[in-house]
């Protein structure tokens, strides 16, 4: 073998990982930018993009922009969408359009009913058109407001619907720790203040207190962890709840303020003390003739 054959191997094996990270495969959680159209009227229904949001009038200040997690592959996405990122690479931008059959499928006339106004007045809802509401337990929009009716349509919006996908592969992410917290942000919205331990298939994961009364939590950890078993192949999963009790904190003890004393002014050595002086002796009451015996009688 020459020295360029053996230099060009080399970098072969050095690409070859490369490769391996760039391809794509079912079950794979990547992370992606995009921007979703109605191809007819050339709509835009979705975006990643914060700047293509506003100049849409479609900016919502509760969601965060930025590339976003999706799970490829498990019949999570379009139909369209799916089979063209499993042939996509990393870091290269698409554009792909879907027919309705692998988007949101055909338009079942049967799922549009027509419903009184008074239901929706009753529930303080004001029909419009376009509005999205619940019905029969169930979501819906409407698409007709006329005289007391009010039509309601259980189709998905883009059934019926010729889609456009502009998209691009950011990255994707193959630590354990950091899929589990993508996991988490695609079904509770937010992976903060989870601490995520694994070992092999067993992954611990640590609350936050913000979850463990949020009634949100409790609905979507199941299907977490039915992602962590399709997507990760997760056997156990644990969640630690700590509630320590909080450490009162001591106060520092008062000290008593104590008022000075006085101190005793030196006086000059004491006198003696005189005896008490004896009460003057009273002179006896002169008594009453009447009250005079012989005795004082013969005295005067």
């Amino acid at each position: 073998m020459s020295e360029k054959e053996g230099a060009k191997k080399h970098h072969e094996k050095e690409e070859k990982p490369e490769a391996e990270v760039s391809s794509i495969k079912a079950g794979d959680i990547v992370l992606a930018d995009f921007d979703a159209w109605i191809q007819e009227p050339n709509e835009l229904y979705d975006t990643t993009s914060e700047a293509l949001a506003k100049e849409h009038d479609m900016y919502n200040e509760k969601i965060q922009y930025g590339p976003q997690p999706l799970i490829v592959g498990k019949g999570r996405l379009f139909q369209g969408l799916d089979e063209s990122m499993l042939k996509a690479e990393v870091g290269k931008e698409y554009e792909i359009v879907i027919p309705p059959e692998k988007a949101a499928g055909p338009r079942d006339p049967k799922l549009v009913e027509l419903h009184p106004v008074r239901e929706f007045l009753k529930q303080e809802i004001e029909p419009r058109v376009g509005l999205e509401v619940t019905v029969k337990n169930k979501p819906a929009f409407i698409t007709a407001v006329t005289a007391g009716r009010v039509r309601v349509d259980f189709n998905n919006r883009l059934a019926g619907r010729t889609v456009k996908y502009k998209y691009k592969i950011i990255e994707k992410p193959t630590k354990p720790q950091e899929l589990v917290k993508l996991l988490l942000k695609m079904s509770y919205g937010s992976s903060e203040g989870f601490d995520v331990e694994h070992h092999d298939k067993d992954f611990k994961l640590k609350l936050p207190d913000a979850c463990k009364y949020d009634q949100k939590w409790l609905i979507t950890k199941f299907r977490f962890i039915t992602d962590m078993r399709d997507v990760l192949g997760a056997e156990t999963v644990s969640f630690i709840e700590e509630y320590v009790k909080p450490e009162k904190k001591e106060e520092p003890e008062k000290k008593e303020e104590r008022a000075p004393e006085k101190k005793a002014k030196k006086t000059p050595e004491e006198a003696p003390k005189e005896p008490p002086k004896e009460a003057p002796k009273q002179a006896p009451k002169e008594k009453a003739p009447e009250e005079l015996s012989e005795e004082d009688r013969k005295k005067k």
